[in-house]
């Protein structure tokens, strides 16, 4: 069902309390021309209402002659804001920037960040907003699950369909994604609420299986079939299976680029108003898929750049694979049993 702008301004002014904006402060809101009419009217409102100096800012969509999709997500690295300096100057000039374009895993979003210049991400439809829109219960849930990693070095998942992949830790920071930009230099995402770490580099081994009803993105599709992934010392082998496997294989080959197969980032959803469902119930291009990156008890593992955390690996290629009924350990610490949370391990640690 369609959402209010009465409401979404709500849930705006909700998350903008939330992250700390004050009057007087400096907000910008970066769009291009696939931002959601709905949500950039209100982004405004919300910000004018509380006072915030709000600027706009208007970028020319980049990578069409590259990417093999619509999805934001599809083609990493290149963004409106390669080098355009103007651009950056006044985004590292900004308090906040509500990022309705999706700039993503680019040295200019590091730039702007290390300035403190916070930025949220809001890119999903009104409504999706609107249900998952971030709380302090969202980001306790998450620091606690931040908390169980202390002195861990290595995450193991398994499954009955066949997974068992070990990875290393420690080497990169965990982070923690709920929905709010709530401390200088922050980014987020809204919707959100996972956590997620990068193995150590050439640190995971084993094997991956994919089965029926888990999650590829950006194709933003249901596996129908198995397919299995063999990984060796951080990067994936091989990808074997029946036709959900080929057309996998045919993506990631089509970048050129063997950095597409490393481990990217790991950890697990902890979102409980995501839903493994909701992916087919939108168009392929109206979402970009943040139920299935969140729910809870998923196990998210992906393929592509480390460099959003200080590594040295970038690439265009970026897949996002929310698995189901995985069993996730940190170190013999059994943090999901089988798709489903330890939420004892949670409590224990928010009273910590």
């Amino acid at each position: 069902m369609a959402v209010s702008d009465s409401d979404l301004i709500r849930a705006w002014e909700q998350v903008l309390s939330l992250s700390g904006l004050k009057e007087g402060q400096m907000v910008t809101v970066l769009t291009s021309d696939a931002t959601h009419p709905q949500t950039l009217r209100c982004a405004v409102a919300a910000a004018s209402a509380r006072g915030a100096c709000v600027s706009r800012l208007d970028l020319s969509a980049v990578n069409a002659e590259k990417s093999l999709s619509r999805d934001p997500l599809a083609y990493l690295g290149t963004t409106p804001l390669t080098g355009n300096r103007p651009a950056i100057a006044a985004l590292k000039a900004s308090d906040y920037v509500l990022d309705l374009m999706t700039l993503l895993f680019s040295p200019e979003q590091h730039d702007i960040l290390s300035s403190g210049t916070r930025i949220l991400l809001a890119v999903e439809p009104p409504e999706v907003l609107v249900r998952m829109v971030p709380t302090r219960a969202d980001k306790e849930r998450v620091a606690a699950a931040a908390r169980l990693f202390e002195g861990k070095r290595t995450m193991r998942i398994r499954s009955a369909a066949g997974t068992d992949l070990t990875c290393a830790v420690g080497q990169y920071p965990v982070v923690q994604e709920y929905g709010l930009v709530d401390q200088p230099g922050r980014w987020d995402h809204w919707p959100s609420g996972f956590i997620l770490t990068w193995p150590d580099e050439g640190g995971s081994h084993g094997t991956v299986v994919l089965d029926r009803g888990d999650i590829l993105l950006p194709q933003k599709c249901y596996v129908q079939e198995p397919v299995k992934l063999r990984v060796e010392a951080g990067y994936v082998r091989s990808i074997e299976g029946g036709l959900d496997a080929e057309l996998l294989r045919d993506y990631v080959e089509s970048f050129g680029d063997p950095e597409a197969y490393a481990l990217s980032h790991i950890g697990w959803g902890l979102q409980k108003r995501a839903r493994w469902s909701t992916l087919g119930l939108y168009d392929r291009e109206a979402s970009i898929g943040m139920d299935a990156r969140a729910f809870d008890g998923n196990f998210l593992w992906s393929m592509g750049p480390n460099n959003e955390v200080g590594g040295s690996r970038t690439t265009a290629c970026h897949i996002d694979i929310p698995m189901r009924k995985c069993t996730v350990m940190l170190d013999d610490l059994v943090v999901v049993r089988e798709g489903r949370v330890c939420d004892e391990l949670l409590v224990q640690g928010a009273a910590a």
